[in-house]
């Protein structure tokens, strides 16, 4: 049991909550607590919900309805800012079935029969990315601002207030791994990697996901240093249990928190102490959330933040997190490497337009 916001917070989930609200202004000694309960949460689960983060709950509620308006356009105003084809560049208005999550990359990401194969089951889900205006490797892709007024200029702010979030979790995981340098991750994370994303599920007939005939996000680890998400309450996401591969459990919402999950970055920078932890979308476990003789789901929305180093930046394991015992994992790789590396499988260079209406 937690504290936000001077009420007594509870999930019925295994995923530990990390309270922050003693973070500022607190002792050496209260952000040492702090940084240990959210470095073992990132040990035993990889997931935390965080409370007390700093981000005004009537902000994300914004977040929310601007998101909400921006799907609610039509398919053809949305398309005016299109994510461009292939994996390199990460901005702009994805449509259902263009983005495709995977956890196949390396050499088996070229194969055209897996491709095939994978991609016979739509993600049935829209996003649209944003970025740092920094950022020249990865340029925004906006709509023209008489399709949604105020969109461009809340979420470029809202961008940046997320980073604020990032750079205390990014001091918190430092100093709770026990390096000697609490900037070590700072340093190499400027904000003009990170990616915010606006996401929508449509409500779609729970035959059609119990049947494998479409996916709302299949089971994946995310790819860079840790994700932040707010979701809504609709509930559909599940976390790998710890220890028992292919089991998943819920991650009910929280109200106002953030979860947030260990990357594969982070898992690799410390040698695998930290867990990079699978999690999926599905069906949303309370039945009131179905409507109709189809059982239609309803539709779910959820803004998570990816959180990056510099693209240039070379991951390799910290020596506090290696010993003799424990020789390190996994060799030195750049992020951009990886990053397209693992954005091979998951989108087409001629994407395809599916069942898209509006």
């Amino acid at each position: 049991m937690s504290q936000c916001n001077g009420q007594s917070v509870a999930v019925d989930s295994d995923i530990p909550i990390v309270n922050f609200a003693e973070w500022t202004y607190g002792s050496p000694d209260q952000r040492k607590q702090i940084a240990n309960e959210l470095v073992e949460a990132c040990r035993t689960v990889g997931f935390a919900y965080i409370i007390n983060h700093g981000v005004a709950p009537n902000r994300v509620e914004e977040a929310f309805d601007i998101s909400q308006k921006l799907f609610d356009l039509g398919h053809d105003q949305k398309m005016l800012a299109p994510h461009p084809p292939g994996g390199a560049v990460h901005r702009g208005y994805s449509w259902p079935g263009f983005e495709k999550i995977s956890q196949t990359f390396g050499d088996e990401a070229d194969r055209e029969d897996l491709k095939k194969e994978f991609r016979s089951i739509s993600d049935v889900k829209e996003s649209y990315e944003v970025g740092s205006e920094n950022n020249q490797d990865q340029p925004n892709i906006w709509l023209p601002d008489d399709i949604l007024p105020g969109f461009r200029s809340f979420t470029t702010e809202f961008y940046w207030q997320m980073n604020e979030v990032a750079k205390v979790l990014l001091r918190a995981m430092a100093i709770g791994i026990g390096l000697d340098d609490e900037e070590f991750f700072l340093c190499r994370h400027s904000g003009n990697n990170n990616q915010l994303r606006l996401l929508h599920y449509p409500a779609v007939p729970a035959a059609d996901i119990e049947g494998q005939r479409a996916s709302r996000m299949p089971a994946h680890s995310d790819w860079g240093t840790f994700t932040m998400l707010f979701q809504d309450d609709c509930g559909g996401l599940e976390v790998e249990k710890p220890h028992k591969e292919g089991e998943f459990m819920c991650a009910p919402p929280l109200k106002d928190a953030i979860i947030m999950n260990v990357g594969d970055l982070l898992q690799r920078w410390s040698n695998g102490t930290l867990k990079s932890t699978l999690h999926r979308v599905t069906l949303p476990p309370r039945q009131d959330r179905f409507t109709g003789d189809e059982r239609m789901t309803r539709a779910r929305y959820s803004i998570p933040y990816f959180v990056a180093p510099e693209g240039p930046t070379m991951v390799e394991c910290l020596a506090a997190c290696t010993d003799e015992k424990h020789p390190a994992k996994y060799g030195s790789i750049r992020w951009n490497d990886y990053m397209l590396m693992r954005a091979g499988m998951s989108y087409e260079d001629k994407p395809v337009e599916i069942g898209v209406t509006g």
